[in-house]
Protein backbone atom coordinates (compact mmCIF):
# COMPACT_ATOMS: atom_id res chain seq x y z
CA UNK A 1 0.00 0.00 0.00
CA UNK A 2 1.28 3.53 -0.79
CA UNK A 3 1.53 6.06 2.28
CA UNK A 4 1.27 8.91 -0.25
CA UNK A 5 4.04 10.93 1.62
CA UNK A 6 6.26 10.98 -1.23
CA UNK A 7 3.35 12.22 -3.33
CA UNK A 8 2.87 15.27 -0.71
CA UNK A 9 6.71 15.79 0.06
CA UNK A 10 7.21 16.29 -4.23
CA UNK A 11 3.75 18.50 -4.51
CA UNK A 12 5.07 20.70 -1.80
CA UNK A 13 8.34 21.05 -3.78
CA UNK A 14 6.48 21.79 -6.86
CA UNK A 15 4.27 24.47 -4.74
CA UNK A 16 5.17 27.60 -6.37
CA UNK A 17 3.91 29.90 -9.52
CA UNK A 18 5.49 27.95 -12.60
CA UNK A 19 3.57 29.57 -15.88
CA UNK A 20 4.45 28.16 -19.11
CA UNK A 21 7.29 29.18 -20.89
CA UNK A 22 8.93 30.84 -17.78
CA UNK A 23 12.20 30.35 -15.47
CA UNK A 24 9.97 29.33 -13.14
CA UNK A 25 8.51 26.13 -14.90
CA UNK A 26 12.00 25.42 -16.00
CA UNK A 27 12.81 25.26 -12.28
CA UNK A 28 10.28 22.55 -11.70
CA UNK A 29 11.12 20.74 -14.83
CA UNK A 30 14.34 20.48 -12.84
CA UNK A 31 12.88 19.77 -9.85
CA UNK A 32 11.47 16.40 -11.76
CA UNK A 33 14.09 15.28 -13.66
CA UNK A 34 16.14 15.41 -9.85
CA UNK A 35 13.92 12.90 -8.98
CA UNK A 36 13.37 10.74 -11.46
CA UNK A 37 17.52 10.24 -11.54
CA UNK A 38 17.07 9.91 -8.15
CA UNK A 39 15.11 6.88 -7.96
CA UNK A 40 17.39 5.06 -11.26
CA UNK A 41 15.47 6.35 -14.08
CA UNK A 42 16.39 8.45 -17.03
CA UNK A 43 14.05 11.48 -18.66
CA UNK A 44 14.91 14.29 -20.90
CA UNK A 45 13.41 17.77 -21.73
CA UNK A 46 11.87 18.38 -25.08
CA UNK A 47 11.63 21.92 -25.98
CA UNK A 48 9.01 23.93 -28.04
CA UNK A 49 7.92 27.49 -28.44
CA UNK A 50 5.17 29.15 -27.17
CA UNK A 51 3.21 32.50 -27.81
CA UNK A 52 3.98 34.90 -25.00
CA UNK A 53 3.86 38.90 -24.47
CA UNK A 54 5.96 41.22 -22.04
CA UNK A 55 3.46 43.77 -20.85
CA UNK A 56 4.53 47.13 -20.35
CA UNK A 57 1.43 48.69 -19.03
CA UNK A 58 -2.21 48.54 -18.28
CA UNK A 59 -4.71 50.35 -16.68
CA UNK A 60 -8.79 50.76 -16.72
CA UNK A 61 -10.71 53.28 -14.79
CA UNK A 62 -14.20 54.46 -14.91
CA UNK A 63 -13.57 58.66 -16.71
CA UNK A 64 -17.69 59.54 -16.63
CA UNK A 65 -20.06 60.53 -14.51
CA UNK A 66 -17.12 59.67 -11.93
CA UNK A 67 -13.56 58.46 -11.51
CA UNK A 68 -12.48 55.53 -10.22
CA UNK A 69 -9.70 53.12 -10.99
CA UNK A 70 -10.68 49.11 -11.73
CA UNK A 71 -8.32 46.08 -11.48
CA UNK A 72 -7.49 44.32 -14.51
CA UNK A 73 -5.35 42.26 -16.31
CA UNK A 74 -4.86 41.96 -20.17
CA UNK A 75 -5.70 38.95 -22.93
CA UNK A 76 -1.94 39.71 -24.63
CA UNK A 77 -2.13 39.03 -28.49
CA UNK A 78 -5.79 40.70 -29.29
CA UNK A 79 -4.37 44.53 -29.70
CA UNK A 80 -3.79 46.95 -27.35
CA UNK A 81 -4.33 51.13 -26.74
CA UNK A 82 -0.98 53.28 -26.67
CA UNK A 83 -2.61 56.19 -26.78
CA UNK A 84 -5.19 55.74 -24.61
CA UNK A 85 -9.41 55.35 -25.42
CA UNK A 86 -12.40 55.80 -23.92
CA UNK A 87 -15.18 53.12 -24.38
CA UNK A 88 -18.74 52.66 -23.23
CA UNK A 89 -19.51 49.77 -21.02
CA UNK A 90 -21.96 47.22 -22.03
CA UNK A 91 -23.01 44.00 -20.57
CA UNK A 92 -23.49 40.84 -22.72
CA UNK A 93 -24.00 38.45 -19.97
CA UNK A 94 -23.34 34.94 -22.50
CA UNK A 95 -22.12 36.70 -25.74
CA UNK A 96 -24.63 35.47 -27.84
CA UNK A 97 -27.05 37.34 -30.45
CA UNK A 98 -29.86 37.35 -28.30
CA UNK A 99 -27.75 39.89 -25.60
CA UNK A 100 -27.14 42.55 -28.80
CA UNK A 101 -31.27 42.92 -30.03
CA UNK A 102 -31.50 46.08 -31.10
CA UNK A 103 -27.40 46.53 -31.66
CA UNK A 104 -26.31 46.93 -34.79
CA UNK A 105 -22.65 47.91 -34.42
CA UNK A 106 -20.48 47.70 -31.20
CA UNK A 107 -17.94 50.02 -32.48
CA UNK A 108 -17.05 52.37 -29.10
CA UNK A 109 -18.08 49.58 -26.84
CA UNK A 110 -16.21 48.10 -24.06
CA UNK A 111 -18.43 44.76 -24.09
CA UNK A 112 -18.69 42.79 -20.88
CA UNK A 113 -19.34 38.72 -20.88
CA UNK A 114 -19.70 36.49 -18.45
CA UNK A 115 -17.56 33.39 -20.72
CA UNK A 116 -14.94 33.69 -22.62
CA UNK A 117 -16.01 31.57 -25.62
CA UNK A 118 -14.85 31.39 -29.50
CA UNK A 119 -18.42 31.86 -30.22
CA UNK A 120 -18.95 35.40 -28.10
CA UNK A 121 -15.59 36.44 -29.65
CA UNK A 122 -16.29 35.75 -33.57
CA UNK A 123 -19.53 37.90 -32.45
CA UNK A 124 -18.05 40.42 -31.16
CA UNK A 125 -15.56 40.66 -33.87
CA UNK A 126 -18.08 40.76 -36.49
CA UNK A 127 -20.01 43.53 -34.54
CA UNK A 128 -16.80 45.72 -34.84
CA UNK A 129 -16.83 45.71 -30.91
CA UNK A 130 -13.77 47.66 -29.74
CA UNK A 131 -12.69 46.03 -26.83
CA UNK A 132 -13.84 43.15 -24.54
CA UNK A 133 -13.79 42.29 -20.58
CA UNK A 134 -14.19 38.81 -18.99
CA UNK A 135 -15.98 39.12 -15.62
CA UNK A 136 -14.29 36.78 -13.06
CA UNK A 137 -14.98 35.87 -9.93
CA UNK A 138 -17.45 36.33 -6.62
CA UNK A 139 -18.74 39.61 -6.37
CA UNK A 140 -17.54 38.98 -2.10
CA UNK A 141 -14.66 37.77 -2.69
CA UNK A 142 -11.65 40.39 -0.69
CA UNK A 143 -9.07 38.53 -3.12
CA UNK A 144 -10.79 39.10 -6.48
CA UNK A 145 -8.38 41.71 -7.76
CA UNK A 146 -5.15 39.35 -6.56
CA UNK A 147 -6.67 36.16 -8.87
CA UNK A 148 -6.09 38.60 -12.45
CA UNK A 149 -3.57 37.14 -14.51
CA UNK A 150 -2.26 38.15 -17.73
CA UNK A 151 -2.96 35.33 -20.38
CA UNK A 152 -2.74 35.31 -23.98
CA UNK A 153 -5.64 35.37 -26.24
CA UNK A 154 -5.29 31.33 -28.17
CA UNK A 155 -5.58 30.50 -31.74
CA UNK A 156 -8.94 29.18 -31.85
CA UNK A 157 -9.74 33.27 -30.80
CA UNK A 158 -7.21 35.05 -32.65
CA UNK A 159 -8.08 33.34 -36.47
CA UNK A 160 -11.60 35.49 -36.18
CA UNK A 161 -9.32 38.39 -35.48
CA UNK A 162 -7.54 40.34 -33.02
CA UNK A 163 -9.71 42.18 -30.05
CA UNK A 164 -8.38 43.64 -27.32
CA UNK A 165 -9.44 41.98 -23.95
CA UNK A 166 -9.20 42.22 -20.22
CA UNK A 167 -10.25 39.94 -17.11
CA UNK A 168 -12.04 42.60 -14.65
CA UNK A 169 -13.62 41.24 -11.35
CA UNK A 170 -16.94 40.27 -10.44
CA UNK A 171 -17.65 43.26 -7.64
CA UNK A 172 -15.94 45.88 -10.76
CA UNK A 173 -18.38 44.86 -13.01
CA UNK A 174 -21.09 44.90 -11.45
CA UNK A 175 -20.53 48.55 -9.87
CA UNK A 176 -19.79 50.15 -13.94
CA UNK A 177 -23.75 48.66 -14.46
CA UNK A 178 -25.30 49.60 -11.07
CA UNK A 179 -23.70 53.12 -10.70
CA UNK A 180 -24.63 54.07 -14.60
CA UNK A 181 -21.04 54.19 -15.74
CA UNK A 182 -20.93 55.90 -19.34
CA UNK A 183 -17.20 55.89 -20.15
CA UNK A 184 -14.32 53.75 -19.22
CA UNK A 185 -11.34 55.09 -19.85
CA UNK A 186 -8.17 52.11 -21.13
CA UNK A 187 -4.74 52.76 -22.03
CA UNK A 188 -2.28 49.11 -22.64
CA UNK A 189 0.37 48.18 -24.59
CA UNK A 190 2.46 45.29 -24.76
CA UNK A 191 5.30 43.58 -26.94
CA UNK A 192 4.50 39.78 -28.75
CA UNK A 193 7.58 37.72 -28.30
CA UNK A 194 7.90 33.74 -27.89
CA UNK A 195 8.73 31.97 -24.50
CA UNK A 196 10.63 27.95 -24.51
CA UNK A 197 8.02 25.84 -22.80
CA UNK A 198 9.17 22.01 -21.96
CA UNK A 199 7.68 18.43 -21.39
CA UNK A 200 9.83 15.95 -19.20
CA UNK A 201 9.32 12.69 -20.55
CA UNK A 202 10.77 9.53 -19.32
CA UNK A 203 10.29 6.13 -21.10
CA UNK A 204 10.46 2.51 -19.54
CA UNK A 205 10.41 -0.80 -22.07
CA UNK A 206 7.71 -3.29 -21.84
CA UNK A 207 8.58 -6.76 -21.34
CA UNK A 208 6.84 -8.05 -23.91
CA UNK A 209 7.17 -4.83 -26.28
CA UNK A 210 4.70 -5.10 -29.48
CA UNK A 211 4.90 -1.86 -30.72
CA UNK A 212 1.77 -1.10 -28.40
CA UNK A 213 2.38 2.26 -26.07
CA UNK A 214 0.43 3.49 -22.75
CA UNK A 215 1.11 6.93 -22.19
CA UNK A 216 0.82 8.68 -18.73
CA UNK A 217 0.35 12.32 -18.50
CA UNK A 218 0.27 15.27 -16.01
CA UNK A 219 0.73 18.36 -16.65
CA UNK A 220 3.44 20.05 -13.84
CA UNK A 221 2.63 23.83 -15.38
CA UNK A 222 0.59 26.64 -13.08
CA UNK A 223 -1.50 29.39 -14.20
CA UNK A 224 0.73 33.00 -13.00
CA UNK A 225 -1.25 33.16 -8.99
CA UNK A 226 -1.33 30.62 -6.00
CA UNK A 227 1.07 27.64 -6.01
CA UNK A 228 -0.71 25.60 -8.13
CA UNK A 229 -0.50 22.73 -5.45
CA UNK A 230 -4.36 21.09 -6.44
CA UNK A 231 -3.66 22.06 -9.72
CA UNK A 232 -1.54 20.21 -10.75
CA UNK A 233 1.65 19.62 -8.51
CA UNK A 234 -0.72 16.41 -7.37
CA UNK A 235 -0.92 14.86 -10.68
CA UNK A 236 2.67 15.85 -11.19
CA UNK A 237 3.51 13.87 -8.21
CA UNK A 238 1.24 10.84 -8.95
CA UNK A 239 2.33 9.88 -11.91
CA UNK A 240 6.31 10.52 -10.76
CA UNK A 241 5.35 7.77 -7.91
CA UNK A 242 3.74 5.73 -10.47
CA UNK A 243 6.77 5.44 -13.07
CA UNK A 244 8.88 4.75 -9.43
CA UNK A 245 6.71 2.00 -9.31
CA UNK A 246 6.76 0.99 -12.65
CA UNK A 247 10.29 1.04 -13.05
CA UNK A 248 10.44 -1.75 -9.93
CA UNK A 249 7.92 -3.56 -11.65
CA UNK A 250 8.30 -3.71 -15.16
CA UNK A 251 4.99 -3.62 -17.78
CA UNK A 252 4.63 -5.90 -20.64
CA UNK A 253 3.69 -3.35 -22.45
CA UNK A 254 5.87 0.26 -23.46
CA UNK A 255 4.99 2.98 -21.36
CA UNK A 256 6.03 6.31 -21.68
CA UNK A 257 5.44 9.80 -19.21
CA UNK A 258 4.89 12.83 -20.07
CA UNK A 259 4.77 15.45 -17.46
CA UNK A 260 3.88 18.46 -19.63
CA UNK A 261 4.27 21.92 -20.21
CA UNK A 262 1.76 24.85 -20.79
CA UNK A 263 -0.74 22.65 -20.36
CA UNK A 264 -3.04 25.88 -18.76
CA UNK A 265 -2.32 27.66 -21.97
CA UNK A 266 -3.79 25.64 -24.24
CA UNK A 267 -2.38 21.83 -24.03
CA UNK A 268 0.56 23.41 -25.62
CA UNK A 269 2.77 20.87 -24.11
CA UNK A 270 0.79 17.95 -24.89
CA UNK A 271 -0.11 18.97 -28.49
CA UNK A 272 3.50 19.94 -29.02
CA UNK A 273 4.60 16.34 -28.30
CA UNK A 274 2.00 14.91 -30.98
CA UNK A 275 3.56 17.34 -33.53
CA UNK A 276 6.78 17.04 -32.91
CA UNK A 277 6.68 12.94 -32.03
CA UNK A 278 4.06 11.27 -35.01
CA UNK A 279 5.99 7.94 -35.44
CA UNK A 280 5.57 7.68 -31.61
CA UNK A 281 2.01 8.44 -31.40
CA UNK A 282 0.95 6.10 -34.19
CA UNK A 283 2.30 3.02 -30.94
CA UNK A 284 0.34 4.58 -28.28
CA UNK A 285 -2.59 3.14 -27.75
CA UNK A 286 -4.22 4.13 -24.16
CA UNK A 287 -3.73 7.16 -22.29
CA UNK A 288 -3.90 7.73 -18.80
CA UNK A 289 -4.12 11.26 -17.41
CA UNK A 290 -4.22 12.69 -13.79
CA UNK A 291 -5.01 16.22 -13.11
CA UNK A 292 -5.80 17.42 -9.87
CA UNK A 293 -5.24 14.81 -7.41
CA UNK A 294 -5.37 14.22 -2.94
CA UNK A 295 -8.12 16.25 -1.82
CA UNK A 296 -8.99 15.66 1.48
CA UNK A 297 -12.65 16.08 0.84
CA UNK A 298 -14.24 15.47 -2.50
CA UNK A 299 -15.22 12.24 -4.77
CA UNK A 300 -13.19 10.39 -7.03
CA UNK A 301 -13.75 10.98 -10.70
CA UNK A 302 -13.06 9.04 -13.66
CA UNK A 303 -13.09 11.09 -17.07
CA UNK A 304 -13.62 8.38 -19.47
CA UNK A 305 -12.84 9.59 -23.57
CA UNK A 306 -13.69 7.14 -25.27
CA UNK A 307 -16.77 4.80 -26.41
CA UNK A 308 -19.39 2.92 -24.36
CA UNK A 309 -17.22 -0.35 -23.92
CA UNK A 310 -14.66 1.76 -21.84
CA UNK A 311 -17.08 3.63 -19.56
CA UNK A 312 -18.34 0.20 -18.90
CA UNK A 313 -14.60 -1.41 -17.93
CA UNK A 314 -13.72 1.87 -15.85
CA UNK A 315 -17.58 1.01 -13.77
CA UNK A 316 -17.00 -2.63 -13.43
CA UNK A 317 -13.33 -2.28 -12.61
CA UNK A 318 -14.60 0.20 -9.84
CA UNK A 319 -16.98 -2.29 -8.95
CA UNK A 320 -14.14 -4.92 -8.74
CA UNK A 321 -11.98 -2.78 -6.06
CA UNK A 322 -14.68 -1.37 -4.22
CA UNK A 323 -13.77 2.13 -4.91
CA UNK A 324 -16.28 4.41 -5.58
CA UNK A 325 -15.83 7.00 -7.99
CA UNK A 326 -18.05 9.13 -10.36
CA UNK A 327 -17.40 8.43 -14.00
CA UNK A 328 -18.54 10.80 -17.01
CA UNK A 329 -17.80 10.26 -20.44
CA UNK A 330 -16.30 13.15 -21.41
CA UNK A 331 -13.41 15.18 -23.28
CA UNK A 332 -11.68 16.01 -20.46
CA UNK A 333 -10.10 19.72 -20.06
CA UNK A 334 -6.61 18.07 -20.08
CA UNK A 335 -3.61 16.58 -21.70
CA UNK A 336 -5.81 13.37 -22.43
CA UNK A 337 -7.60 15.50 -25.18
CA UNK A 338 -4.70 16.00 -27.37
CA UNK A 339 -4.47 12.21 -27.75
CA UNK A 340 -8.46 11.48 -27.57
CA UNK A 341 -8.14 14.42 -30.57
CA UNK A 342 -5.78 11.23 -32.29
CA UNK A 343 -8.08 8.27 -31.20
CA UNK A 344 -6.48 7.11 -28.31
CA UNK A 345 -8.99 6.29 -25.63
CA UNK A 346 -8.26 7.84 -22.43
CA UNK A 347 -9.14 7.73 -18.35
CA UNK A 348 -8.17 10.36 -16.51
CA UNK A 349 -8.39 10.13 -12.49
CA UNK A 350 -8.54 13.16 -10.25
CA UNK A 351 -10.67 13.80 -7.23
CA UNK A 352 -12.91 16.77 -7.58
CA UNK A 353 -14.49 19.14 -4.32
CA UNK A 354 -16.03 22.90 -4.47
CA UNK A 355 -14.66 23.15 -1.11
CA UNK A 356 -11.32 23.97 -2.67
CA UNK A 357 -10.34 26.55 -6.13
CA UNK A 358 -7.78 26.15 -9.02
CA UNK A 359 -6.81 29.42 -10.88
CA UNK A 360 -7.08 31.54 -7.53
CA UNK A 361 -4.43 32.58 -5.36
CA UNK A 362 -6.21 29.68 -3.04
CA UNK A 363 -4.26 26.69 -4.46
CA UNK A 364 -2.09 25.65 -1.85
CA UNK A 365 -1.69 22.75 0.05
CA UNK A 366 -4.59 23.36 2.39
CA UNK A 367 -7.34 21.00 0.81
CA UNK A 368 -4.42 18.05 0.44
CA UNK A 369 -3.40 14.87 2.25
CA UNK A 370 -0.86 12.21 1.73
CA UNK A 371 -3.78 9.73 2.18
CA UNK A 372 -5.87 11.10 -0.60
CA UNK A 373 -3.34 11.18 -2.83
CA UNK A 374 -2.16 7.38 -1.70
CA UNK A 375 -5.71 6.69 -2.55
CA UNK A 376 -5.35 7.52 -5.80
CA UNK A 377 -2.18 6.09 -6.24
CA UNK A 378 -2.97 2.62 -4.85
CA UNK A 379 -5.93 2.60 -7.45
CA UNK A 380 -4.52 4.05 -10.45
CA UNK A 381 -1.95 1.46 -10.36
CA UNK A 382 -3.92 -1.45 -10.23
CA UNK A 383 -6.35 -0.33 -13.02
CA UNK A 384 -2.90 0.56 -15.12
CA UNK A 385 -1.47 -2.81 -14.36
CA UNK A 386 -4.64 -4.49 -15.87
CA UNK A 387 -4.61 -2.48 -19.06
CA UNK A 388 -0.72 -2.81 -19.43
CA UNK A 389 -0.30 -6.36 -18.88
CA UNK A 390 -3.22 -7.55 -20.46
CA UNK A 391 -3.35 -9.92 -23.02
CA UNK A 392 -5.16 -7.91 -25.53
CA UNK A 393 -6.18 -4.43 -24.90
CA UNK A 394 -9.33 -3.75 -23.26
CA UNK A 395 -10.53 -1.17 -26.05
CA UNK A 396 -9.53 -0.12 -29.69
CA UNK A 397 -8.58 3.25 -31.03
CA UNK A 398 -11.44 5.46 -31.49
CA UNK A 399 -13.99 7.80 -30.74
CA UNK A 400 -17.81 8.31 -30.99
CA UNK A 401 -19.20 10.48 -32.79
CA UNK A 402 -19.93 12.77 -29.86
CA UNK A 403 -16.85 12.92 -28.54
CA UNK A 404 -15.98 13.62 -31.93
CA UNK A 405 -17.78 16.60 -32.55
CA UNK A 406 -16.62 18.07 -29.61
CA UNK A 407 -13.08 17.49 -30.02
CA UNK A 408 -13.21 19.17 -33.36
CA UNK A 409 -14.76 22.07 -31.82
CA UNK A 410 -12.19 22.46 -29.11
CA UNK A 411 -9.49 22.34 -31.27
CA UNK A 412 -10.79 23.24 -34.68
CA UNK A 413 -13.70 25.27 -34.03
Amino acid sequence: MTNGNYQYELTQKLSFVRYGGTEQELKAAKIILAEIEKIGGKAELMDFNVPAFEIHRCSMAVAEPYEKPIACAPFGLGGDFPEGIELRPYYAARGVEEDYLGMESLEGYLVMIDSPTPEAYKLMIEKHASAFAVIQGKHYDPHAADNLYLRPLRPKFLKHGRLPGFVITAADAADIIRSGAERIRIETEFTETRHTSRNVIAFIPGTESRGEEIVVTAHYDSVPVGTGSWDNATGSATILWLYKHFLENPPRRDMRFIWCGSEEQGLLGARAFIEQNPQEVEKIKFCFNFDMCGTVLGANTLFVTGKDDLVSYARQYCREVGFSAEISKIVHASDSAAFADKGIPAIGISRRTNTAEIHTVHDTMAPLCPKSLALTADFAIGMMERVINSAVLPVELGMPDDLIEVLNKRFRG
